[in-house]
């Protein structure tokens, strides 16, 4: 086994970098609350993704079909609610023998 010194200096700074890489392992593995608010779709987000206009968007919040939030006159979606919404009215196609 071999032996290896450094200076106080170096090791400091070592010791400062490991740290930053362990916060940075631990944001990515445990996400803050907060950050899932950067998440949020808003209506044309959602109609570009699903190919649909603001008026059928507003027909399937009406019918309960996304659920949603609203903020004053705005609406936000969840990214899994809308693929969940997709996955929903998936049909696959089916081979004829």
């Amino acid at each position: 086994m071999e032996i290896i010194c450094i200076d106080k200096r170096t090791f400091d700074e070592l010791v400062v970098r490991f740290s930053m890489i362990e916060k940075k392992v631990t944001g990515i593995c445990n996400p803050a609350k907060d950050a899932g608010l950067k998440k949020w779709m808003d209506n044309q987000e959602v109609c570009g993704i699903l190919r649909i206009s603001k008026r059928t968007l507003q027909v399937y919040r009406e019918k309960g079909l996304l659920p949603f939030t609203r903020v004053k006159n705005k609406f936000f979606y969840k990214p899994e609610d809308v693929q969940n919404m997709l996955e929903s009215s998936y049909h696959p196609q089916k081979r004829k023998p």
